[in-house]
Parts: structure tokens; sequence; C-alpha cells
């Protein structure tokens, strides 16, 4: 119980400091994260995507000495005091298997914050993660996590292989093509 009041007591210092602090005078946005996440003696992969302009699809797995999850979650984000901090709210399923109880599944909710630090590719996120659950022990849990992501693909990038490439990429490659063809393929644009 002492642990859970200390992690609870944390996630409030983090939240709050994460508030207070100063944004990056100008922050580059992501398309896809990943990277480790730790939540209520649990540790787990994490791993984001960019679906719209201001949503998330966000993947997690974790494991810990008795059960094994998987999480997907839509996440809506909101800007703080300019882009490199943002609140999150999102709602989503998980499934799992317990080494006592067998299998379970169930729903969560997902309020959280994270901050992307300047002149890096670093995000560090701090959240809570309630959930109703079926089949398994436990029909409520509260855990809190901390997650430390990387950046794999910034938003105004082409992408990884072209695929997670931004829609203005592919207007603006566009748009210089056109315009090359209408001047012409010369030296001087003849």
């Amino acid at each position: 119980m002492h642990l859970f009041r200390s992690l609870g007591r944390l996630a409030a210092l983090v939240i709050v400091g994460l508030l207070l602090a100063p944004p990056a005078a100008q922050a580059q946005k992501y398309r896809t994260a990943g990277g480790v996440r730790y939540s209520t003696g649990s540790l787990g992969l994490t791993l984001q995507q960019k679906i719209l302009e201001k949503a998330t699809l966000e993947g997690i797995a974790l494991a810990s000495s008795r059960e094994v999850s998987a999480t997907v979650l839509a996440e809506r984000h909101f800007p703080v005091l300019g882009p490199s901090l943002n609140y999150y709210l999102g709602a989503g399923g998980h499934l799992g298997t317990h080494k006592d109880n067998g299998g379970f599944g169930g729903f969560d909710g997902m309020l959280g914050v994270e901050y992307k630090v300047a002149f890096t590719r670093l995000l560090l996120s701090a959240d809570f993660k309630p959930s109703i659950e079926f089949g398994g022990e436990d029909w409520a849990r509260f855990p809190v996590g901390f997650s430390l992501r990387y950046v794999i693909v910034q938003d105004k990038s082409k992408g990884f292989l072209g695929i997670f490439g931004s829609d203005d990429d592919k207007k603006k490659s566009k748009s210089k093509e056109g315009k090359s063809k209408q001047k012409g393929s010369g030296i001087f644009g003849l």
C-alpha cells in the first residue's frame, strides 16, 4: 500500500512539474514514437502512431512476474503552454493472461501529460489508466504509468520507407513536379 501512495505522489509531482516547465521555443511534432513504460509493477513497451491531426493510436505491451497484457488506446491530445507540452485523454481495451487465473480482458480509460524534450527526440509522459476487467480476479484497476519514448518518425519528414510520411509532403512534392513540368526540363527552363 505504501508503494501505491508513493507512486501516486510521484505522479502528482511529475504532472505539476511538467505543467510548470517552460515550453521549448519550437518543438518538432512527431508521427511515430516508441519506447519503454513502467506501470505499477509492470514493465513493457509502448508505441504511438499519429492517426489524425491531434489524435494518436497507442499500443502498450506489459509484463510482470504474474501476468502479461496488451492494450490499444485511441487518444486525443490538447496543447498546454505551446506544442512541447500536452495532455491527452483516451479510451480503449486490453487482453491478457494471469499466471494463476488465466485470461482476462477489459476496457481502459487514459488521462496523461506528455512533454517533448527540447532539441531532442525524447518524449516523457505520466498517466493514469483506470480499467474495468472481465474474467480476472480484480474487477477494476487504477494504475499510474510513466513512459520514455523516442521519436521514430518526425511529422515534417518523408517517413520510414515513405509509408508514414505526412500528407503535406505529398502535396509539396506534387506541386514541385507540376511547376517543373510547366517551366520545361532544360537548363534555362525552356
